[in-house]
C-alpha cells in the first residue's frame, strides 16, 4: 500500500517519521499479536467442538474474521441454534464496528472505495486501537501502518492459530483447563483501558461494563454483552462538553490534517 499525501505543518515528513511510527506500531502490536494467537487457539478448539471441519474453521476465520462473533456462532452451532438466531446475535455483536468505521472515516476519506472495503474486512477491535493511535501520532492516515496493525498483527496470527487450535483439539479438549477462556475478556479490558482518553470514553466504558454485568447476571451473558455495547456509546455521547467552543483533548477535529493544532495534544499524538 502507498501513503496518501502528507499533511502540511508538523505532520509532514520525508518518510523517516513514517518508518519510525510504523516501527513503534509493530512493537506495540507484539503483545496484541500474542493475544490474537491465544484467542485464535480458543476459536480453533471451539470450532472443532462445534463439529466444524478444518476447512470450515479456516474459511470462517478468513471470510468472517470477527473473533467474538465467531466464538458466539460456534457456541450456538454446538447448541443446535437456528441460523436466523446466529445471524441476529453476531450482527449485534459486530455493530460496534460501525462506531469504529465512523471514527476512522475522517482519516480515510481520501482512500479509494476498493481500498476502504479491503480495510473494512480486516477491521477488528485490536486493529482499530492500534491504528487510531498510529494515525494520531502521525497526524494523518497511513494505509501501510493500517496493514501492519490489521493484517500482520491480527489477521495472519489469528488464522494460523485457528489451524493450530483445531489440530490441537484432541490434546486440549477443554480450553478452561489451561485458562484459555479468559484471553478474550482480558484482551477487551486492556484495549478499553488504552482507549480511555477523556470523560466521554470513561463514562462509556463504565456504563457499558455495568450494564453488561447486570443484564448478564439477570438474563443471559450474551444479552448482557449486547446491552452493554449499546448503552455505553450512548452514555458517552450524552456527556456534555466543558466548553462548546473548545474541542475536548480526546476529540478528533473535522479535518485530521489539523490534528497537530488540537489543544492539549501531546508529542506522540495522544491526548494527555
Amino acid at each position: 500500500m502507498t501513503d496518501g499525501p502528507p499533511a502540511a505543518g508538523p505532520a509532514a515528513d520525508d518518510g523517516s517519521t513514517v518508518r519510525l511510527a510504523r516501527r513503534r506500531l509493530a512493537v506495540d502490536g507484539l503483545g496484541i499479536a500474542a493475544i490474537g494467537i491465544g484467542f485464535g487457539l480458543v476459536f480453533g478448539l471451539a470450532a472443532r467442538e462445534a463439529g466444524y471441519s478444518l476447512v470450515e474453521a479456516v474459511a470462517m476465520s478468513t471470510i468472517v474474521f470477527a473473533g467474538a462473533a465467531q466464538l458466539a456462532a460456534a457456541g450456538l452451532v454446538a447448541a443446535g441454534a437456528g441460523w436466523p438466531l446466529i445471524v441476529l446475535l453476531t450482527a449485534f455483536l459486530n455493530a460496534r464496528h460501525l462506531l469504529y468505521a465512523a471514527a476512522l472515516a475522517p482519516w480515510l476519506r481520501e482512500q479509494s472505495r476498493p481500498r476502504r472495503a479491503a480495510m473494512a474486512h480486516v477491521l477488528t477491535d485490536e486493529a482499530f486501537a492500534l491504528t487510531l493511535v498510529h494515525f494520531r501520532r502521525l497526524g494523518r492516515a497511513d494505509p501501510g501502518g493500517y496493514a501492519i496493525a490489521a493484517v500482520a498483527v491480527m489477521f495472519i496470527p489469528w488464522n494460523a492459530a485457528t489451524i493450530a487450535g483445531f489440530l490441537a483439539g484432541e490434546a486440549v479438549p477443554d480450553p478452561r483447563v489451561i485458562a484459555l477462556d479468559i484471553i478474550f475478556p482480558a484482551a477487551m479490558a486492556g484495549l478499553a483501558v488504552g482507549l480511555v482518553s477523556g470523560r466521554r470514553e470513561l463514562v462509556a466504558a463504565v456504563t457499558g461494563a455495568l450494564v453488561a454485568v447486570v443484564v448478564g447476571l439477570a438474563i443471559d451473558p450474551s444479552v448482557g454483552i449486547i446491552a452493554g455495547g449499546l448503552a455505553g456509546p450512548f452514555a458517552g455521547l450524552a456527556v456534555p462538553r466543558r466548553d462548546p467552543a473548545v474541542p475536548e483533548p480526546d476529540e478528533l477535529p473535522a479535518d485530521p490534517a489539523t490534528f497537530a493544532a488540537v489543544p492539549g495534544r501531546s508529542d506522540d499524538g495522544m491526548a494527555p
